[in-house]
């Protein structure tokens, strides 16, 4: 629900005139269905590994209630279906959406067990969503586009390593390295480049103003957001605790959706 309030959000601040409700419709059920395809193949894959973890083992496919041939089925039809609804709107859409789908699903997830890179891999198609809903507002890939992209792309590190940070047994258990650190363990490093990240977001937040897309208002609103989101950061990086980095995740599910609807309001 995320990915698809993520792109349109984006659709919103990046149109120009009328909204076309039959390609803003389009959208929010193409970027459903792929969305549902792409975590669909991640569960085929990680079928095995997700037995190993309390916080995935009740899942349809480690569980056992539904078998590999169904969740393929479904993920193809899923798929297939839901890469037509964006090439409804334009091929851009399309090749993003399908671009999406291959990242997450074939690259980010084998490279979990392998390197703490796949962080870095996977804020890619984590963040196409709002370039996404971009070009499907304006018909191209734009500045704004890869603006709004960045935007997501930064908020990811610190949302990622605190759910990392919390959930490290599960994921250790199996085998899976994304905490930033050498050794792949809990050190200092999670909160520090998540500081870092969070004042890169800062900077990119503000470029919608400065591009003369939103107005001042929203630009203090999500400079306020990234601050908040900085302070976290930098909680994390001194306590090395679960509980910062607890507090720190909390703040993720709150920066990405108000910042977006921010932009949105002063936009309008």
């Amino acid at each position: 629900m995320l990915v698809v309030f993520s792109a349109a959000m984006a659709y919103l601040v990046a149109v120009q005139g009328n909204i076309n409700w039959t390609a803003f419709l389009a959208l929010c059920l193409g970027g459903f269905l792929v969305t549902g395809a792409s975590n669909t193949l991640n569960q085929v894959l990680e079928r095995d590994t997700d037995q190993l973890m309390k916080r995935t083992a009740n899942r349809p496919l480690a569980a056992g209630r539904m078998n590999v041939s169904e969740a393929i089925m479904i993920a193809g039809f899923a798929s297939m279906i839901g890469i037509t609804f964006l090439a409804f709107i334009n091929p851009w859409t399309a090749v993003l959406g399908t671009l999406s789908l291959i990242l997450y699903s074939f690259l980010y997830t084998p490279m979990k067990r392998i390197s703490p890179i796949a962080v870095f891999i996977g804020a890619i198609p984590g963040a196409l969503p709002t370039m996404i809903g971009c070009v499907a507002a304006q018909g191209e890939l734009t500045a704004l586009a890869i603006v709004l992209f960045g935007i997501q792309f930064m908020w990811q590190f610190p949302h990622f390593w605190a759910i990392a940070w919390v959930g490290h047994e599960d994921y250790s258990n199996a085998g899976f390295r994304l905490l930033p650190s050498k050794d792949g363990e809990r050190d200092y490093s999670a909160g520090l480049q998540s500081f870092y990240f969070s004042l890169m977001l800062i900077a990119v937040g503000l470029m919608p103003y400065l591009m003369g897309v939103t107005g001042i208002v929203s630009a203090i609103i999500v400079a306020v957001l990234g601050l908040i989101y900085a302070g976290f950061s930098w909680k994390l990086y001194k306590e090395c605790t679960k509980e910062a980095a607890l507090k720190l995740m909390f703040c993720s599910f709150f920066y990405l959706p108000f910042a977006l609807i921010a932009l949105v309001i002063d936009k309008i």
